[in-house]
């Protein structure tokens, strides 16, 4: 027998509800569920059996995540080798960038897991493995020099208010990682401005420079011209060898962590493709407008869509299946106005760089009634019944 599965065997009894450790029973469950179980067993009939459950759903958006997180971790040690004047090969950048990002990562899962075993022991109820998600998406959305104090009362935050205030997952109304990332935003508005911190020789020092999106031409010219002059091509947004938030620079990236997700259908394509033609199309209006020449309404859809983090959150944040709508109709509303605030935000609000974030917490909050809407509309179109 696994030596692992002995040694919790015989554990199992004091964590039961009349053992001594009764109380820690929902870190005994994760513990044992993390090595062996993909979820509870039935004892009794009938007996169910799925291939999926949460844990191997959270497994799945956690592997299309690994795209993002191995280049952001190389980004971060390559940005950082170009501000000291050098130009690293991958395995340096990548061992440097690691050196940065992984200590966000472990503070981000360590706070926010200490949050869900005391709400799960109080509660009585398992630990979910939602927060495995929660505690990567959560970093991967921040800049490389954030503090780590900041980091803890970002997590913090985002479990506490964000989530366990409701009632633990299932229940939340916001996405937890983004609500993270709104109280850092507004709290401390310095480390999460648009000139982004680009990780210096120790990982505490830095420099900073302005982002993409808080580029804009002087004196009415191409905007697109001087994003080229600041190292700001297409290829290099779509590609990401740019500064900025650990997960956001690299549309591919994210392309392809959308695709992992439509693909196996754990993220609806609905809301990709919505959350897309809405930002597209928004865009393609401003960029015909007069008058816009040298901002971001002059700068077209393609900047548009690899800029910033829109691809990262439509991806990874908006199809959180909690807080987005039910019903298909409302799932493609839902993505499309998201794409559609995106580009207002940017567009009408110079001094607020990124909108994605605003756009998807804006949205999460009318979900409910986009599904409401829906399900009225469906309803009148049935034949009374005579």
């Amino acid at each position: 027998m696994n030596p692992i599965k002995k040694i919790l065997d015989l554990l199992e009894h004091d964590f039961s509800d009349s053992g001594k450790f009764a109380k820690l029973a929902p870190l005994f469950d994760a513990t044992r569920t993390f090595f062996f179980l993909p979820s509870p067993q039935s004892r009794i009939m009938p007996f169910i059996r799925d291939h999926l459950d949460l844990k191997r759903y959270m497994s799945i958006v956690i592997l299309s995540l690994m795209p993002v997180l191995f280049f952001g971790i190389f980004n971060t040690g390559y940005q950082s080798g170009l501000a000291r004047g050098e130009t690293l090969a991958f395995w340096p950048a990548f061992l440097s960038g690691a050196w940065v990002v992984l200590p966000i990562i472990i503070v981000s899962y360590a706070v926010g897991l200490f949050w869900e075993i005391l709400f799960a022991a109080i509660r009585r109820h398992p630990i979910s493995e939602g927060f495995l998600v929660t505690g990567l998406l959560f970093p991967l959305t921040l800049p490389p020099t954030i503090p780590l104090w900041q980091v803890a009362m970002g997590i913090s935050f985002g479990v506490v208010i964000g989530k366990e205030i409701f009632g633990g997952t299932g229940r939340n109304i916001l996405n937890p990682a983004l609500t993270a990332r709104a109280f850092i935003f507004f709290s401390y508005p310095v480390t999460m401005s648009g000139n982004v911190w680009v990780a210096g020789a120790d990982a505490v020092d830095g420099i900073t420079g302005a982002t993409a999106l808080a580029v804009n031409a002087d004196g009415g010219g191409s905007l697109t011209a001087t994003l080229a002059d600041q190292g700001f091509t297409l290829p290099h947004l779509f590609f990401g060898l740019i500064p900025g938030s650990i997960g956001e620079t690299s549309a591919l990236c994210c392309l392809i962590g959308a695709a992992i997700l439509m693909i196996t259908r754990i993220g609806n394509y609905r809301i990709i493709l919505g959350g897309i033609a809405g930002l597209l199309i928004t865009a393609l209006l401003f960029y015909f407008l007069p008058g816009t020449r040298g901002t971001w309404a002059d700068a077209g859809p393609l900047f548009h869509l690899c800029a910033g983090g829109f691809l990262f959150g439509i991806s990874f944040m908006a199809t959180d299946p909690v807080s987005a709508p039910g019903t298909n109709p409302g799932r493609w509303i839902f993505g499309f106005l998201i794409g559609f605030l995106t580009v207002i935000l940017r567009v009408a609000n110079p001094a607020f760089a990124e909108g994605v974030m605003l756009a998807i917490l804006f949205m999460n909050v009318f979900a409910p009634l986009l599904d409401h809407l829906v399900m009225k509309h469906r309803i009148s179109k049935r034949i009374p019944n005579v």
